[in-house]
């Protein structure tokens, strides 16, 4: 078959009448008891206290911690690290009182966890393990532990024996899913669900996975380096789109304490093709290098290289770069690259990544300690994002002393007098950076 994707192919059974409906011996009936309509405003407010997970980083990304009965699902790249930070996860969970956390495995075997949890330091008397491909012996651990944690990995790897298709399938991942999320909604314990994910990065399985889940995280990095980043796409009981940053060492998964460093947000020293600028993700302004290199095409068409952004946004910067300020970068071979492997979903960094483009074609570093903030618009004006006070003081904390800002910002009146720079237009910050075009110069040109 020509799907275009691994592991796809699923053994279907013939099988006569209702029962190809693969509900399995687990229905999913109503949770609690009978339901009966209530007025709306008498309705008992939901005070459950959460629970940390003893990893100020992934309590941050988590809202504040794990809520009890909330059932999460950890998606990312194979040996990304998955494995290690929940069963560091665990482990502190475990340490921290005498209630049992489980950990069940479907992928390896007593003792490879055990290794792992050695270096780890991962051995608490409450944190027990259980390796199954089953459904119901995972029940009746649930059962008999009565555990204040429940860490499944993965989801794939677990079906019920009652259903005819094998584990991974649409409808065991799916059954699994929902048997397990009824049994943590009834017993009040957070059930973690870690997931495959395919060649295109996306949670393997039905897409319906996602949406019976209460949050959905994906844990990225790059394969050579050591830093990575669990990122929350969906969260019913915190902010999306909230960040996490980590480092992979020899003694596991360690949180990333400085994390303008990290990105490269505190490169005070103006270079030629590189740019810093702050971004919003979830709750905390990130100081984030932006890095270009632009050169003359080698093999006659001109090669784009982008890591950290979208492409399109690249090629819309570089139409307006060419149309409002004259500089000619669509026949140039352009690399660009995030710092610390982000991904810059932000409109208000664009003013940062044009400035990088302008300054890597024209070969002159922008100003030392400056910073550009805003939205590029197509006819070449710039507009201010959001949460502009929290990013301009995140930016002054780091050392820098200018702050290149949209015209219609109304920065806050607390933010030191000469620090902000108004532009209202893609010239006007270009010369406000001090980048002239007619004093190019060849070593970084063509």
């Amino acid at each position: 078959p020509q799907c275009g994707a691994w592991d796809s192919l699923t053994e279907l059974a013939r099988v006569i009448g209702k029962q190809a409906v693969a509900r399995g011996p687990h229905p999913a009936p109503a949770i609690g008891a009978a339901a009966v309509p209530r007025p709306l405003a008498e309705l008992p407010l939901d005070a459950s206290r959460r629970l940390t997970s003893g990893l100020a980083e992934l309590d941050r990304v988590l809202g504040g911690g794990f809520v009890p009965g909330s059932v999460l699902l950890v998606g990312g790249d194979p040996g990304i690290g998955k494995s290690t930070l929940l069963l560091q996860a665990a482990q502190a969970m475990a340490g921290a009182g005498p209630e049992p956390v489980l950990y069940v495995s479907g992928e390896e075997s007593p003792g490879q966890v055990r290794l792992r949890a050695e270096r780890l330091g991962a051995l608490a008397p409450s944190l027990y393990f259980l390796a199954a491909t089953e459904l119901a012996p995972v029940l009746a651990a649930v059962e008999q532990l009565a555990p204040r944690l429940v860490i499944l990995d993965s989801v794939q790897t677990v079906g019920d024996t009652e259903l005819e298709t094998a584990p991974g399938s649409v409808s065991q991942v799916r059954h699994v899913t929902q048997v397990l999320s009824r049994a943590a909604k009834e017993r009040g314990f957070p059930l973690v669900l870690i997931g495959h994910v395919t060649k295109e990065g996306q949670i393997a399985g039905p897409r319906l996975l996602e949406h019976m889940v209460d949050a959905v995280f994906y844990f990225e990095g790059e394969e050579a380096g050591l830093g990575r980043i669990l990122r929350a796409v969906k969260n019913r009981f915190g902010p999306t789109h909230e960040i996490a940053l980590f480092e992979m060492t020899g003694q596991g998964l360690l949180p990333v304490s400085d994390p303008a460093g990290f990105l490269g947000g505190r490169h005070l020293k103006g270079e030629v093709g590189s740019a810093v600028t702050v971004t919003f993700s979830g709750t905390r302004p990130l100081a984030v290098e932006v890095q270009t290199l632009v050169s003359a095409p080698r093999y006659g068409t001109a090669a784009r290289v982008v890591q950290g952004v979208d492409p399109r946004r690249v090629s819309l910067l570089v139409a307006v770069l060419e149309r409002s300020a004259g500089l000619e970068l669509g026949g140039s071979d352009l690399f660009v690259s995030v710092a610390g492997g982000l991904r810059l979903d932000d409109p208000a960094t664009d003013a940062a990544l044009l400035l990088a483009l302008a300054s890597g074609f024209l070969g002159q570093p922008l100003p030392d300690a400056t910073l550009a903030l805003g939205e590029v618009g197509l006819r070449g004006n710039l507009r201010a994002g959001s949460h502009l006070d929290e990013r301009c003081h995140e930016a002054l904390r780091l050392g820098f002393e200018r702050v290149l800002v949209a015209g219609t910002a109304t920065p806050g009146k607390d933010l030191p007098a000469g620090a902000i720079t108004a532009a209202t237009d893609v010239p006007a910050l270009i010369a406000a950076c001090g980048l002239a075009p007619g004093r190019r110069r060849g070593a970084a040109g063509r």
